[in-house]
Order: C-alpha cells, then sequence, then structure tokens
C-alpha cells in the first residue's frame, strides 16, 4: 500500500512538473513572443494557470465529485489536455524553422528586426492554432463518434483446422467513467453481439472509478452472448480503482476473470488453451497480483494453440518465449493523439495492429474508448474482430 502512494505521488510530481513546462511554453510561444497586447497577455496568462492548475486537481479530486459535476469538469480540463498537447506538439515541429529563419537572417543584408520578428511569432502562433483547433474538432468527433469494427484475420500454425473461422471480439481501454457511461456502453454490447462471436475477451483498463461509482454503467456486459464465454484480465487502471472489488463485481455478471489463469476453448480435439494474466503493474499495487505466465500455463500440452490475454504489450517477450501463439493486447490507445504514438513506443515494442516476434503474433489494439482528453487523432477506437484461422489449412 504505502508502495502504490509513493508512485501515485511520483507520478503526480512528474505530470504536475510536466504541466507546468507545457503551458510555460504555450505561455511564451502564443502570448509573450508574438508581444500581444499587455491585456491580452495578462488575461492569457491567468487563463493558463487557471487550467495548468486545473489538470492535476481533477486527476486527483475528479472522483470524488458528484457524477454530472465529475462529468463536466473531466470534459473541459480533459478536453484542454487534449489541445494544450496538439498545440504544444505544433509550436515544437516550427522550431526548426523558425531556427532556420534567425540562421539565413544573419547572412541576409536585411537581418530580422524586432518588427519581422514579430511578424514571424504571430504567424507561427497563428498558424499552430488554426491547426490545433481543426486537429482537435476532427480528433473529438472521433472519439464521441460510433466504434468502428475493425475485423483481422490470423492464421495460427497449432489451430485445429475444424476451428477455422473462430471469432474472437476485443474490447480494451474502454474506461467506463465520468464521461463514458452505461448508455454508450449498452450501445457496444449491442453492435458486439450482432458479430456473433465465440469468444468475447476484455483486455483491461475496463473501468475508471470504483464499483460503488460505476457498477450500473458497467451492468451492460451482463448482456454479452458468446458461444464459449466473456473472458477478462486486469489494466493498470483496475488497480487504482480497486481490483477485487471489480473481480467480484465482474464475476457476478458473468464475466470470467483470468487471474493468472488458463481456460479450455472448444471442445474434445477442436480446442485451444486461452490464458491470461495479470497487468505488468498489478503486483505493486495489490498482494498476490502481477503478471504469472508460468503459473497460467502450468501443465499445459505445449502441441496445443494458446491464445494469451496481457494488458500491455511488453508481456510479449515471456509470451514468446513461452510459446504462445497469439497475444492480444491493449493499453497504448495507439497513442491516441498524435505525435503521442512516438512516446508510446518508448514504453511498448508495439503499438497498435497484428505484428510478431519470432513465431509468436501480437494483435495490440487501439482501444474502445479513450481516456483523459475526449479526442482521438490518427488512432481511431475499434471493436476488433480478430477471425482465427489454421495456418495448416492453407
Amino acid at each position: 500500500m504505502q508502495r502504490s502512494l509513493l508512485q501515485y505521488a511520483i507520478f503526480l510530481g512528474v505530470f504536475a512538473l510536466l504541466v507546468g513546462a507545457v503551458h510555460y511554453y504555450l505561455w511564451h510561444r502564443m502570448l509573450r513572443a508574438p508581444a500581444l497586447h499587455a491585456r491580452v497577455q495578462t488575461w492569457g496568462k491567468r487563463l493558463l494557470v487557471g487550467l495548468g492548475v486545473a489538470l492535476p486537481v481533477a486527476l486527483i479530486f475528479g472522483r470524488t465529485l458528484p457524477r454530472s459535476l465529475s462529468a463536466l469538469l473531466s470534459f473541459v480540463v480533459y478536453s484542454w489536455m487534449g489541445i494544450a498537447a496538439l498545440l504544444a506538439s505544433a509550436l515544437l515541429l516550427s522550431e526548426p524553422m523558425r531556427a532556420a529563419v534567425h540562421a539565413l537572417s544573419k547572412f541576409s543584408a536585411r537581418p530580422l528586426d524586432e518588427a519581422r520578428r514579430m511578424f514571424l511569432s504571430r504567424t507561427i502562433a497563428g498558424s499552430a492554432g488554426m491547426i490545433t483547433f481543426g486537429l482537435a474538432g476532427s480528433g473529438a468527433a472521433e472519439a464521441l463518434g460510433e466504434v468502428a469494427v475493425r475485423k483481422v484475420p490470423v492464421a495460427l500454425r497449432r489451430l485445429p483446422k475444424e476451428m477455422s473461422a473462430f471469432r474472437i471480439v476485443q474490447l480494451t481501454d474502454v474506461h467506463i467513467g465520468p464521461m463514458i457511461g452505461r448508455a454508450w456502453l449498452a450501445e457496444i454490447v449491442g453492435r458486439v453481439n450482432a458479430l456473433d462471436p465465440h469468444v468475447v475477451v476484455i483486455t483491461g483498463d475496463l473501468v475508471d472509478g470504483s464499483v460503488e461509482a460505476l457498477r450500473e454503467h458497467v451492468a451492460p456486459l451482463g448482456d454479452l452472448r458468446a458461444k464459449y464465454g466473456v473472458y477478462f484480465v486486469t489494466g493498470n487502471h483496475e488497480y487504482y480503482s480497486g481490483v477485487g472489488p471489480w473481480m467480484e463485481e465482474l464475476a457476478r455478471i458473468g464475466v470470467r476473470v483470468l487471474h493468472n489463469e488458463r481456460v479450455t476453448i472448444g471442445e474434445g480435439a477442436a480446442s485451444f488453451d486461452l490464458a491470461g494474466v495479470d497487468d505488468w503493474t498489478g503486483g505493486s499495487y495489490a498482494k498476490g497480483h502481477g503478471p504469472d505466465l508460468a503459473k497460467a500455463l502450468a501443465g499445459r500440452d505445449p502441441s496445443r494453440e494458446l491464445v494469451l490475454l496481457a494488458h500491455q504489450p511488453r508481456q510479449i517477450f515471456e509470451a514468446a518465449a513461452a510459446g504462445v501463439g497469439l497475444q492480444i493486447s491493449g493499453h497504448t490507445h495507439g497513442g491516441q493523439i498524435f505525435p503521442a504514438t512516438m512516446l508510446v513506443r518508448l514504453q511498448q515494442p508495439f503499438v497498435a495492429g497484428l505484428d510478431k516476434l519470432g513465431d509468436t503474433q501480437i494483435y495490440v489494439s487501439r482501444g474502445t474508448g479513450y481516456w483523459g482528453p475526449p479526442m482521438r487523432v490518427g488512432a481511431p477506437a475499434e471493436i476488433t474482430l480478430l477471425e482465427l484461422s489454421s495456418a495448416a489449412a492453407g
């Protein structure tokens, strides 16, 4: 418990420093460098300070507020988070051009004077602002619109021929919380059922809040229908939200939690193994948790096909060593807002889509919901339909 509190404190400290640095940069490039009117600079600075402070405050206290107020606060604050990230990215991309103009001016017959410097700064700031709000608008439309079904064919060498055309529907990173609730999830469940899946898997980060606060909003998962069942593995956000009560609640509504466990999918020889492990960080937050693939695979027949549910893609290295045929993951959101994709790659070996490490394939979903900013730029949400086939059948 003390370790998890220390980790959370460190996260908040780093987050606050990052927020402060981004807002200072925005003030410098959007207000100070363009030399806007003094009154505009004053009110702009106050607005940036207020929004900057609101971000960590909302992160800490957002869950303690009534849902209606929390939803409004989250929408405003996290929308600004997305806008600020896009704006800072656009301005950072302009820095090489700005530096080149300044360098060339030293060799020009007319070096940049104060007026021309101001014009350059205002042009860059205005262009960055227009690009940002265009991307933010389209990103909000993408995040808040209908979630697309993404069909992904996967050939597995040990899958019995009789199981070709086996359908696994994956939901992940749903993030039921202040901004995503029951009505939205009920629609997703209806669309999943329409795909007539053999198995439904939920690969973590289902919730952002306690069972008491979100029970009714998660309830539609009890209406999921799949021939061989609905399975769940924990993500890091379950450990922020009370993992024990959530495991009990999901079991109550008919969702099987794979807590470093393995089950048989199918009947007799026409079957494969489905295993699930805890989130990579689970051991830091709850006793008896953390990924234990060896436990999940103990006593397994290695000639059988093996599909692994693991929230974070970085589990792939151990999975490949253990002979997993396919790992199904989430966590990354596909970056959610470009260019965050490049930052995700610093932590995870794979960010989105179907890939391979040795003989082990991995599919990483971009996620079904969103976290933080209600925006998706270059990383559309998805309901994933994995259509398995036997490589031997080909």
